[in-house]
């Protein structure tokens, strides 16, 4: 089906002409091949006369009455909407729709669960998929209060943003629920959730009701009083914080299955994949990492849904606050009190890859369209905005800062903003003028690259000192350097810290001339600045020795980053980086830098490393990954990190022989699963294995792994192709798996074709899923064709197709990291 692609110039136009006064919309979801959809929204008109249109996309618009007049909708089409001739100053329009279920994750997605059959109902609207589900103006700075009325089989629970008011019979075993009207909101935060969830509401008898959902068939594994500690302790925090009581009557928390995003932040009514109801082995990062995930959306009921964006320019916004605040909270109200060195380790990490690819952003992005805004939840728009929040609170003092955010709050609550609101709250609340600032960060892109330049005498002392800038903008960071040494046990510590103002390509340092020069220098030390930074030839020594005695897990963090950023830009050799990782991962005992470190030795060996070499490291590192696995407990969170980083790298056959000896050993679900999609991948297991597994149960868990493990069968690869590309009927939930399993390293020759078939049909898929090709484009983007000609034959198809702009900048970035690749092959292969 059609649908619209709103741009910020129709978005603006339709704005300046209308205020929306209310929505009232009634939905019938007793019916199994699609719902009824009413809606009665009552609007303002600041120039009568003038046509303007109501979104939907609807198998059909059956009715539509505008200010008591019957419309002509014999013409209607999804790609239009309704159009509304002659609006008067007041305005009401009821439209009754019969809409589709969603099977990707949008709009009101249905799922029948293969355990007991059970449906679930869900909706998903974020960037712009409300018009689905009902007619609205669906654009985030037409915020409006909604009184919902859902209409569905009577044991079903059903929740939506605001308390249910009453619920009465409605006949034939269905039950009608009438909601209180909400706050206003923009469109893309109204939520329903219906199904028979299990549920848990909080003992106790705190000012706001909290409540879990999940399927029931996974009620055994919710974990429900972590989860509300959590909720507890986030909501003190942020009204402690922000100085700002949470806005919403209630906080519902509901994990869904197929959600096709990590989490929601619907106001009240929060939705997670549920993925994070942990079902094996649950390591302290994966805990960790959902502590994160809850506190991000808990921070969005402030920024997103209190106020929200005006446009999805400014998606920051949202989720540069949220990412930054659920970091704070962490550190502060939780037992995480490393958590921005994790974030040091993750999430920066993914920023810097991301502002250097040629198809970088702004924080305050330039989105021309609703297609454009989907493709910009990225690390620019999340990790940098966040990194860059940290950096403003540094310089305009923290009591400043948040002082300026409850002025912000206070401004315009249940309303609409822009950079500039928020800059004008933080100018008026800290004195300072942040338009330099943010013309440097907040409207540029890129990140600078910081070296430490110094000369030292015969006593060991710095004579002199200077850091360089080396970047396209030159911009001003405030940094620390960090001086370290042996402290006569063994390990490096830092003897001196000097905070300095960097500005220019050079800055002399002279607060450090007389100091020891210790073994290692380390600018951008406590990671207080956005940038790269480069080691002097003593520093790299000492590190490439001693990584693992450096005594602070964030200077280990910055220490890595650095000698990772080396090696991306073909400064450092793959194979060296492997070896540091196998000297240094010992000393790291973060489950989730440990991953994250695995990840790169992954990216390393499978990427970045002459493929001449790489069997050599594959073997290598798979050896020693057995032999560190076999030091450790079993059950230990260490040993599940170093399992799971082995089941997706490249084995050989004693390797092989291990792992299939490891499915006569108790093993949780998941971990059985990935070890038979490991033996499937090297084609030393199939459809038996398979089914097997499938038997072997559980049902919540198998159809999906199953999926995965089928799209990994070497001699299966045209129909996964097919599946994820082509078959319209295949759910989101079963293309993300497909996909999941379509390329691995062992496989590579077997995907060469697929480099050309990317090429020849992504534009069409594109044409026919918009957004909801994204997967696809993404994932199935030939990365495993580290090579001249398909890096031409890329750059050929953009300049001949001319795609789409959210298209072209997947595929560019995909090329982009490409001719990265290949440039780190022949530094491996040469040095």
């Amino acid at each position: 089906m059609e649908t619209p692609n709103l741009t910020r110039d129709q978005a603006r136009l339709r704005a300046e002409q209308l205020h929306v006064e209310s929505y009232h919309v009634a939905l019938d979801l007793t019916g199994d091949d699609g719902f009824t959809s009413v809606t009665t929204v009552r609007f303002a008109c600041r120039r009568p006369g003038e046509a303007t249109w109501i979104d939907l996309v609807a198998r059909s618009a059956d009715e539509a009455v505008f200010n008591g007049r019957p419309l002509d909708l014999r013409r209607y089409d999804p790609a239009e909407g309704v159009v509304l001739p002659d609006p008067a100053a007041r305005n009401e329009l009821t439209v009754r729709a019969r809409c589709a279920y969603g099977a990707t994750g949008q709009g009101l997605h249905r799922f029948t669960d293969p355990a007991d059959d059970a449906v679930y109902l869900y909706t998903h609207f974020q960037p712009a998929d409300a018009k689905r589900v009902f007619a609205c103006f669906d654009q985030p700075d037409l915020k409006a209060p909604f009184t919902l009325t859902v209409t569905a089989p009577a044991p079903w629970t059903v929740r939506a943003n605001s308390p249910v008011r009453r619920a009465e019979p409605a006949g034939d075993g269905t039950r009608r629920h009438h909601f209180a009207t909400t706050p206003p909101l923009p469109t893309y935060l109204v939520a329903v959730v219906a199904g028979p969830w299990a549920e848990w509401r909080a003992d106790d008898d705190g000012e706001i009701p909290l409540a879990l959902y999940c399927r029931a068939s996974l009620a055994s594994h919710m974990d429900a009083e972590r989860l509300f500690d959590r909720t507890r302790r986030g909501l003190a925090y942020y009204r402690d914080t922000f100085g700002v009581p949470y806005p919403f009557a209630k906080y519902d928390q509901c994990f869904v299955p197929e959600f096709n995003a990590g989490a929601m932040e619907n106001a009240a009514c929060v939705t997670y994949q549920e993925d994070m109801i942990f079902r094996g082995h649950v390591t302290a990062h994966e805990l960790r990492a959902r502590d994160e995930t809850v506190l991000h959306e808990m921070a969005h009921m402030w920024f997103g849904d209190l106020v929200t964006m005006k446009w999805w320019d400014d998606l920051w916004l949202n989720e540069a606050f949220a990412t930054y605040m659920s970091v704070l909270a962490q550190a502060e109200a939780t037992e995480h009190t490393q958590a921005w060195t994790t974030f040091a380790n993750i999430q920066k990490a993914w920023a810097y890859q991301q502002d250097q690819l040629p198809t970088t952003h702004p924080v305050v992005a330039d989105v021309p369209d609703v297609e454009m805004a989907a493709v910009h939840f990225d690390g620019i728009t999340y990790a940098k905005g966040a990194s860059l929040l940290r950096q403003l609170v540094a310089h305009v003092g923290r009591d400043d800062f948040f002082a300026g955010l409850r002025g912000y709050f206070a401004a315009h609550a249940w309303g609409n903003a822009t950079l500039r609101d928020l800059l004008a709250a933080l100018e008026k609340a800290s004195g300072r003028d942040l338009s330099r600032w943010s013309g440097q960060w907040l409207e540029t892109t890129g990140l600078a690259t910081l070296r430490p330049v110094w000369s030292a005498g015969a006593d060991g002392r710095f004579t002199a000192f200077a850091v360089e800038q080396a970047a396209d903008l030159l911009r001003d960071h405030r940094v620390a350097v960090g001086v370290y040494d042996d402290d006569g046990h063994g390990r490096l510590v830092r003897i001196h810290r000097q905070e300095i103002d960097v500005s220019g390509a050079r800055t002399e340092v002279p607060e450090l001339t007389g100091r020891h020069r210790g073994s290692l220098v380390l600018v951008n030390d406590d990671d207080l600045g956005y940038c790269k930074i480069r080691l002097d030839p003593g520093s790299r020594a000492t590190l490439l020795r001693r990584i693992g005695d450096l005594a602070d897990p964030l200077a280990r963090a910055l220490a890595w980053s650095a000698v990772w950023e080396m090696t991306r830009d073909a400064g450092f050799r793959a194979r060296d980086y492997v070896a540091l990782i196998h000297r240094g991962l010992a000393a790291e005992t973060d489950t989730g830098v440990m991953r994250r470190l695995l990840q790169q030795a992954h990216a390393a060996l499978d990427t970045y490393a002459d493929p001449e070499w790489s069997p050599v490291g594959w073997h290598a590192h798979a050896t020693w990954l057995l032999g560190q696995a076999a030091a450790v407990a079993p059950g230990t969170d260490r040993h599940h990190v170093l399992i799971n980083a082995l089941l997706v790298g490249v084995l050989d056959q004693p390797h092989l022989g291990h792992v299939r000896r490891w499915l006569e050993e108790p093993v949780d679900p998941l971990s059985r699963w990935r070890i038979v999609q490991a033996l499937v991948a090297h084609g030393v297991a199939g459809d038996a294995e398979i089914e097997a597994e499938l038997a072997r149960g559980p049902a919540f868990l198998g159809p999906s792994q199953a999926e995965r493990a089928r799209a990994l069968r070497p001699g299966h690869k045209e129909e996964a192709w097919r599946r994820a590309m082509h078959d319209e009927t295949v759910p989101g939930a079963t293309v993300e798996a497909v996909i999941g399993g379509f390329a691995h390293p062992a496989q590579k020759h077997l995907l060469r074709p697929y480099a050309a078939r990317y090429l020849e049909e992504i534009a069409e898929v594109w044409r026919r899923r918009g957004e909801r090709a994204h997967g696809p484009a993404m994932v199935l983007f030939p990365s495993w064709a580290v090579d001249q000609p398909t890096i031409d034959a890329v750059g050929e198809w953009l300049t001949r197709t001319a795609p789409p702009p959210a298209l072209a900048r997947l595929v560019g970035e995909g090329r982009a990291r490409l001719a990265r690749a290949l440039a780190a092959r022949a530094f491996d292969r040469s040095s």
